[in-house]
């Protein structure tokens, strides 16, 4: 591992350093900034709280020894503990989907207001609109109910500084080319408005005239419109 490399992720570089040094950086848009401290952002339209603003005793949990993946299933062995089923049905009660950026610096619930059960969730690198995305939302509409779709892209976003050169790289170092594209843009606004158009032309789709997008500011933790025009 480079030190660059070791910089931008504590445990491993994922694709041994195949890429060059301005995707490594776009790489840290994505990784949780765990060893980060500072104040809970809060808005009076929206807020939004940051894995560098857990509540007390929470870091002591995620950060104690053994793997990341034994520290998460002790959390859950905690939280099943003292769970009780609170006999929800599958559909979201509000009959919305959201699809926004897996980015780990946004809450999607807290940003939004939303509880358990509120909505479903659908979650990608750039929170764009791929097959894959419509395949959530048609079984999210035809078999469950929802009616409206939320887009929600964000500023600083790691797919701005991504080309289709990252499947290249990743080409020449497993012998073989991703079938899927990156979906890297330049412009979140241009992009969220393409993703409205792919969900508004999508004939997979029963309900296609609620669907807004948004822009998420991750310094303010506010929701900006985008036009569709």
């Amino acid at each position: 591992m480079t030190p660059e490399c070791e910089r931008i992720h504590p445990f491993r570089c994922p694709l041994r350093c195949v890429w060059s040094r301005s995707q490594q950086a776009a790489l840290a848009f994505f990784v949780p900034p765990h060893s980060r401290t500072g104040p809970r952002v809060t808005s009076n339209v929206m807020s939004m709280t940051t894995s560098a603003a857990v509540p007390a005793g929470s870091e002591d949990a995620i950060t104690g020894g053994g793997s990341v993946t034994e520290r998460l299933v002790e959390a859950n062995q905690r939280y099943a503990d003292a769970f009780t089923d609170p006999g929800m049905d599958a559909r979201p009660v509000l009959g919305v989907a959201v699809v926004s950026c897996m980015d780990a610096r946004i809450d999607l619930h807290a940003a939004l207001g939303l509880a358990l059960g509120d909505c479903h969730t659908i979650r990608n690198a750039g929170g764009v609109v791929t097959d894959d995305v419509i395949r959530s939302l048609t079984i999210s509409q035809r078999a469950l109910g929802t009616r409206s779709v939320v887009l929600i892209h964000h500023t600083g976003c790691g797919l701005e500084s991504l080309t289709e050169e990252f499947r290249h790289d990743l080409e020449m170092e497993v012998g073989q080319r991703p079938s899927w594209a990156v979906e890297s843009f330049r412009d979140a606004d241009q992009d969220v408005r393409q993703s409205m158009q792919r969900v508004r032309t999508s004939p997979f789709l029963l309900h296609t005239d609620d669907v807004r997008g948004f822009v998420f500011d991750v310094k303010t933790g506010l929701l900006r419109e985008i036009d569709p025009a």
